[in-house]
This record gives structure tokens, C-alpha cells and sequence, in this order.
């Protein structure tokens, strides 16, 4: 696997010459570009101030991911995507090959990773670097140390993407345990849920799955419980719009954190268990894409806040891509 060290010998003097910075992020479910402009004299708290945020449902994982490999439609939907990101970074006068681009679990585990990545790079320029699931809970860690606090004992920080889970473990100083998961909620949707709700023989097998396979983050929060979760992403984006609607509050794009109550998830929960698609989707805030994964990213985190026994909840709108270019920017000496 690739890191975004790598990027020091691609990147042209970034250092000298770029104000302007751009993070890719191909995700299974969505494609996200982040521009950034960097302050002239860096600042602890505020080290880039964001020019430009958009993201494209791209669904790289439908209809292969569960086998392995991305299928020609989602190719073709990417690659639009990406197109259309191209035309902004054009805007900003930042070059494809300045771009950092940086591509996770449906890439990772996809046979024609290699084929799909060339192709890219011959229609966009962009060059693609395919991240291991310890590099990206590292890069998530250092997103939502740019969004936000991270306040006194242990906190869980969970990213739910399509293909993979992130659990990282830290405290106010430190990554104390970080591992990634490949149970995304593309493919718990493809294992567990054939039908428009989750029948509960599936949610129970679900929850017997990831009583086996969170095994290792049972064992490290035996020695160190989390006295809160800090989630980030999609479903926790979702689930907090959701949330406001309900309370009528206003909803804030340019906010980095958010939070919700376990029973305020609850209340939530329990709709996503009993409506169908079309009842889901007509919930306000729910976002086509996720009508269906987040009834099982749902399941997951009621899995972990009842197993693990947090309740208290944060929500981080900084993730991935932010990590990316804190990181970048550190190594760089910005």
C-alpha cells in the first residue's frame, strides 16, 4: 500500500509554491472533494480554512464489492464524478497531480483495482493512492483532532463507511488502539437485509457477527473503556440531520461538530427498523443513498453503544479527507 509520503516525490514543491490544497476521497459509497487554503502563518487550532466541500454518490461497492471488484456502471460513475471535480480544481488552479487522491475499502479489495486506477489517471490526471485500513483510521484520527476537543478519559472514535468500519481508541493526548474493519454498511447490507426491513432472525445474525468479529475491540476496551463515542461520516451526518430536523433546529453545514443523545438515536433507530425504503426515505434529512445502509449502520452502533455501554454521543463533521491534509501538512512543515 501506498501512504501519502509517497506524494513528496509527486507533488510539485507543494511547499513553496501552493496556497490552495486539495483532498480527494473515493469512498465506496461517495466520492468527497475537500479545497483548503492554507494561512500564511499556521495556526494551532485552525490550520486550513476550507474553500470548497462537495461530495457525489457514487456507489463503487453496488453490485461487486461483496465479490471483489468494481463493476463497469460504478466505474463509469466515478469517473464522472472525479470529472466533475476536475473542473473545480481547474477554479482553484490547482493541478490533477497536486490533488491528493486518495482511495479506500472498495479499492482495497477490488481484482481490478490496478486497471480501473489507469484508467483514471488517463481521463482525469488525478493520481490515485489506495490506503490500507490502518492508514485511513490514522488519517480519521487527525480529522476529527482538527474538528474538534478531544476531552478528559477515553473516547471511541467509529467512522461507518460502505466498506469498512474504523474504530480508533485515544485520549486527549494520544491514539492509544486504531484497526479498521471490513463490515461497511454496503456489505453488511448485501449479508444481512434482502428485504426492504431488517427481519429480526437477520438482526440477530447480524449481532452474532459482530459479537465475533469486534472481538479485538472488546479486548482493548476491557483495559480501556470509552466514555464516549465520536462518530463521523455518513451515517452519524445522516442520523445528526435527522435529529435537528426533529428538534426544528437550524441545520449547520459549516459547524465541525454536532451531537446527539442515546435516546435521541433511539427514537431514530426504531423508524429505521420499522418503515420500508419509501417510508425511510421520506423521513426528513435521509438521503437516498443511505434509505437502505443505514438501517444496518444503524444496528451496528446500537451494537456498540449497548455492548460497550457508552451513552454519551459526538459527532465530528471533520473525517477522513481533513486527516488527509492535516497530515499532508505536517509532513510538509506548513
Amino acid at each position: 500500500m501506498n501512504t501519502l509520503h509517497s506524494y513528496r516525490s509527486k507533488v510539485k514543491d507543494y511547499s513553496q509554491t501552493a496556497k490552495h490544497i486539495a483532498a480527494i476521497d473515493i469512498g465506496t459509497n461517495t466520492a468527497h472533494l475537500l479545497v483548503v487554503e492554507v494561512p500564511s502563518q499556521q495556526q494551532i487550532f485552525t490550520p486550513f480554512r476550507i474553500l470548497h466541500k462537495e461530495k457525489i454518490a457514487t456507489k463503487i461497492g453496488e453490485g461487486g464489492i461483496s465479490y471483489g471488484f468494481i463493476t463497469e456502471p460504478a466505474q463509469e460513475r466515478l469517473l464522472k464524478a472525479l470529472l466533475q471535480f476536475c473542473e473545480v480544481l481547474e477554479y482553484y488552479a490547482i493541478a490533477p497531480e497536486n490533488t491528493l487522491t486518495i482511495a479506500t475499502s472498495a479499492f482495497r479489495n477490488a481484482s481490478n483495482q490496478k486497471e480501473i486506477i489507469e484508467k483514471i489517471y488517463a481521463k482525469t490526471g488525478l493520481r490515485v493512492c489506495v490506503i490500507s485500513g490502518e492508514q485511513e483510521a490514522e488519517y480519521i484520527y487527525y480529522g476529527v483532532k482538527a474538528a474538534l476537543k478531544i476531552g478528559k478519559g477515553n473516547s471511541l472514535i467509529m467512522d461507518i463507511g460502505g466498506g469498512s468500519v474504523e474504530f480508533i481508541l485515544c485520549d486527549s493526548e494520544k491514539m492509544l488502539w486504531k484497526q479498521s474493519f471490513e463490515i461497511g454498511a454496503q456489505r453488511l447490507l448485501d449479508k444481512f437485509m434482502q428485504g426492504e426491513k431488517i427481519t429480526e432472525t437477520e438482526r440477530i445474525a447480524l449481532n452474532d457477527f459482530l459479537e465475533t468479529t469486534l472481538q479485538p475491540l472488546t479486548e482493548i476496551l476491557q483495559i480501556y473503556p470509552a466514555d464516549v463515542l465520536i462518530g463521523c461520516s455518513g451515517t452519524f451526518d445522516t442520523i445528526d440531520d435527522i435529529n435537528l430536523i426533529k428538534k426544528h433546529q437550524k441545520l449547520d453545514y459549516n459547524a465541525k461538530e454536532s451531537a446527539f443523545t442515546q435516546a435521541e438515536f433511539e427514537v431514530i433507530f426504531q423508524e429505521f427498523l420499522t418503515k420500508n425504503h419509501a417510508e425511510r426515505l421520506a423521513i426528513p434529512g435521509m438521503t437516498p443513498m443511505r434509505a437502505d445502509m443505514i438501517v444496518v449502520a444503524s444496528c451496528l452502533l446500537d451494537f456498540v453503544l449497548r455492548k460497550y455501554k457508552i451513552s454519551q454521543i459526538r459527532v465530528s463533521h471533520y473525517s477522513l479527507k481533513e486527516g488527509v491534509i492535516f497530515k499532508f501538512l505536517q509532513e510538509n512543515n506548513f
